[in-house]
């Protein structure tokens, strides 16, 4: 069975350098920007980790929940940290949430898994 986490990483890689070798500067100063944006300031990196991945649960982006997940995983959140902020979201985004939540569930498995 594939990684889901390589798979992720390789496509959301491939198709980055795609975009970028575009070299429109819209799209460059929006990646910057949100590079930019989860940055230490006056919130910390974990805090800003986990209002990306409850924003990002309640949009229903898979592909945003599964980078916020990874980043989240690497700058050393817990699972429980991650899992209240996904139970926020989950509260503010409603039921629809759930099927996201359930991917997010088995990405942070695969993340563990990689230990």
């Amino acid at each position: 069975m594939s990684d889901i986490v390589d798979e992720f990483n390789e496509y959301r890689s491939k198709m980055n350098d795609k975009i970028l070798a575009d070299n429109n500067k819209v799209i460059k100063r929006i990646f910057n920007l949100d590079t930019n944006a989860y940055a230490e300031g006056a919130l910390d990196v974990k805090t800003k980790e986990l209002l990306g991945l409850v924003a990002s649960a309640v949009l229903r982006c898979d592909d945003c929940i599964k980078y916020h997940m990874e980043t989240s995983y690497k700058i050393g959140l817990k699972k429980e940290e991650v899992v209240e902020a996904l139970s926020i979201a989950t509260l503010v985004g409603g039921t629809i949430v759930i099927p996201h939540l359930r991917r997010a569930y088995e990405f942070w498995d695969a993340l563990e898994a990689r230990d």
